[in-house]
């Protein structure tokens, strides 16, 4: 019963959240706020993710600038990686002022280097979703069903044939036939892929796996974090899901490489 709850609220939390997607998507400005709103709270769970773990992060410091990032982006003020690199490297050398005016050096490293990680991990790489839709919203579209269609395949086949554990150690859940059915599921955006993106079906079907691929390395990434916590969600903000992190995580390596691929190939 508590399994049959468990799926009952997911599915319903990601049919609205897929609802407002599409109706976000026909807007640049509306998609990217709702994006921004994620990456804000994407980056308050990772702080507070560190802190459980005992780290002494810049929580709110690091909130200002991750921001600063995506809205960099969404109003142009540079669109090239210039702009976000610089607010990087501000970032840093403000932390070590601040850093200077503590009595105590104890902490330094781990509350610096987690607190610059944050910025990068989740609002650099999750700001590629807003670069995304300034190509058309027909890319960003594909790269939602590709990586959400691996997450629901390897949740789904996983949770009903999985028998053999892919990284225990990391996720006991995930199994090795739930990794397999989230390829093959994410095989299957290929077909719209195909219909409304400029490429061949040898380029879609290469684009389909390697993001059903990315996106669970992306999901794997944050089951390493939260590990290391010893915390099952990054919040519970999502219900049936969990927090903002559990539904951005895949974003985190689709996107970058996604965008990356649009603009060389």
């Amino acid at each position: 019963m508590a399994g049959y709850n468990h799926i009952l609220k997911r599915t319903v939390t990601s049919l609205i959240l897929l609802g407002l997607v599409l109706l976000a998507l026909n807007s640049f400005y509306l998609s990217s706020f709702f994006i921004l709103i994620l990456i804000i709270l994407g980056l308050n769970e990772f702080f507070i993710i560190a802190q459980k773990k005992g780290i002494e992060v810049y929580r709110y410091f690091g909130i200002i600038v991750g921001t600063l990032i995506p809205l960099s982006i969404i109003f142009r003020i540079e669109f090239n990686t210039t702009w976000q690199l610089f607010l990087l490297v501000l970032g840093l050398i403000i932390l070590i002022i601040l850093q200077l005016g503590k009595r105590q050096t104890k902490g330094a490293i781990s509350g610096i280097s987690t607190t610059i990680f944050g910025i990068f991990y989740v609002s650099w790489l999750l700001s590629f979703l807003i670069r995304i839709r300034y190509l058309g919203k027909e890319f960003l579209f594909f790269l939602i069903l590709a990586t959400k269609l691996s997450d629901v395949g390897a949740y789904l086949v996983g949770s009903r044939f999985g028998r053999i554990p892919l990284l225990p150690a990391i996720s006991p859940n995930k199994t090795v036939e739930g990794s397999l059915g989230g390829i093959i599921f994410s095989i299957f955006s290929a077909f719209i892929g195909k219909m409304i993106l400029p490429y061949s079906w040898l380029q879609i079907i290469f684009l389909a796996i390697s993001l059903g691929i990315l996106g669970q390395l992306g999901d794997l990434s944050e089951s390493l974090l939260k590990r290391d916590s010893e915390i099952k969600d990054s919040g519970n903000i999502l219900p049936g899901i969990g927090g903002v992190l559990d539904l951005m995580d895949s974003f985190l390596f689709t996107a970058p490489v996604f965008y990356f691929y649009i603009n060389i190939i």
